[in-house]
């Protein structure tokens, strides 16, 4: 791992994310180790990969990345097989920690990967709040993260965007776009995959490759 990387992870397991969000990386929770570990590989081989896209999502879902600790994959995409990408699988290092067992496979995750797949794009991943906002006193549900929440998250894409050399970032979905506006940076938005969008968020991604967004 790259010193870099690791502090970034670091840092990011560090916040207070707040009562009504789950900071699934902190130290705290030892299986949070597992999830350190899996964003570290995955920030490591996609530095490897040199993306120039970041695609800005919403937050983690509950059956997605806080269980895995990767952007937009569920336990089936981190166990293999591996896709067209090369990415994830066995014999890549990534591990499971024992809650995934039995966890259905976040179908948002499962969409999103077939589409970059088909367009041919792999792009760095990553959400507004990075961490997982829950209803109050209900850990094991989804809600949308408030403006105050994305501005927590916003210096971790920007030191992304940084770290990776990114030359385009794009906004899937509303909460993403406007917490980009918040920050002072006008980016093309794309439907978000979830809840019947994969036609609209392929669409999407397709127009801004034939506008010259790189592949």
């Amino acid at each position: 791992m790259t010193e870099s990387v690791h502090d970034f992870v670091e840092r990011l397991a560090a916040v207070d994310a707040g009562a009504a969000a789950n900071n699934f990386f902190n130290h705290a929770v030892p299986e949070n180790a597992l999830r350190r570990h899996n964003l570290e590989l995955y920030l490591q081989e996609m530095l490897d990969r040199r993306p120039s896209v970041l695609l800005v999502g919403e937050a983690p879902g509950f059956r997605g990345m806080r269980i895995t600790g990767v952007p937009f994959t569920n336990r089936v995409i981190l166990g293999g097989p591996a896709n067209s990408f090369g990415l994830f699988g066995p014999g890549k290092g990534y591990v499971l920690p024992p809650e995934a067992a039995g966890v259905a496979a976040e179908p948002t995750a499962t969409v999103l990967w077939q589409v970059l797949e088909e367009v041919g794009l792999l792009p760095l991943l990553w959400s507004a709040f990075p961490w997982h906002p829950h209803q109050p006193g209900k850990p094991l549900s989804n809600r949308t993260p408030r403006p105050s929440e994305t501005k927590l998250g916003t210096p971790f894409w920007q030191e992304l965007a940084e770290m990776f050399g990114i030359s385009s970032i794009v906004a899937v979905g509303n909460v993403a776009k406007h917490s980009l506006q918040r920050s002072g940076l006008s980016v093309p938005k794309i439907r978000h995959p979830a809840h019947g969008g994969r036609s609209g968020f392929k669409q999407g991604l397709e127009q801004l490759l034939a506008g010259g967004m790189p592949a």
